[in-house]
Formats: structure tokens, sequence, C-alpha cells
């Protein structure tokens, strides 16, 4: 067994992890984060992206050992209470979910997008996604919701 420490969403936090723990698991299982989702184990939904450092990374392919020391953000993390971020408040006024089990992993992407490009293309957009995938709509109003996010966060 392994101590991890590490802070998510701001709160410093500590556990006792087996050294093969994913980060997914211990956000799920251990501090009750049940936003982050697990679609495939193998990379390539995306629905466990989290931010690590304040870079995206599918927290499904990351141990918790790994993460021991960092600054870890969840979907849960990124509202000020009732005021949702603004990424998270053009995907509701988008319409950029329909099931949304691929939504938090999609926010959390978006966010690290913009982050790296202020104001992406519709092109750009798609490319970053390509990690992410949603089984229920045919991207258009994720993509428009992004658009709409980065201009709420440019202000």
């Amino acid at each position: 067994m392994a101590n991890v420490s590490m802070t998510i969403n701001g709160k410093q936090v500590s556990g006792e992890v087996e050294s093969r723990t994913l980060l997914v698991d211990f956000l799920r299982e251990q501090r009750r984060l049940t936003g982050t989702h697990v679609g495939c184990d193998t990379s390539q939904c995306g629905a466990c992206v989290v931010h690590v450092n304040g870079d995206s990374a599918k927290s499904c392919t990351m141990l918790a050992v790994q993460a021991d020391g960092a600054d870890v953000t969840t979907v849960e993390g990124l509202a000020n209470g009732e005021d949702l971020h603004p990424m998270q408040a053009a995907f509701r006024e988008n319409h950029g979910l329909q099931c949304g089990f691929c939504t938090p992993g999609m926010i959390m992407s978006a966010i690290d997008l913009v982050k790296h490009n202020a104001d992406p293309s519709e092109t750009e957009i798609r490319e970053w996604l390509e990690g992410n995938i949603c089984r229920c709509t045919g991207y258009h109003n994720i993509v428009k919701s992004i658009k709409a996010g980065a201009e709420a966060m440019r202000g």
C-alpha cells in the first residue's frame, strides 16, 4: 500500500491506495467524486478527463501514486457554489449534452483547449476532442457549446 496526498478541487486530501489504483478509482471510490466517469478503461472515450496541475489528463490511465503531490481538478471543482463555470453554463445553454455521460470529460477537455487557444475554430475544437467520444449526439451542439464557452471565458 502507498500513501498519496494531493489537492483535489482546492482541498488537501490524502489516502492509502494500492500501487495499482487508478486516479479515476481514487477519485470515485475514496473521494466520492463521481462526476469523473469510467467509460472504456482503455483511454479511448475521454469520460474520465480531469485536470492535473492545470492540464487535462485521462484519469483511467494514470495511477493515483502518479498524482501524489499534484493539484487535481474534477468537474465538481469548476462551479463556484451555485454559479457554474462559463463552460458548464455554455453546455447547459446550448444543449451540449444528451445523456450526460461524456459531458464532464468534454467540459474538462474544452477548458484545457481554451487555455491553449482562447478562440478555437470549429475544426480546432473537433480535432481537440478526438479523444472524447459521445455516443448520443452528432457533436454539433457540443462544438457550439465550446465556442460559446470560449467566448464567455474570454469575457
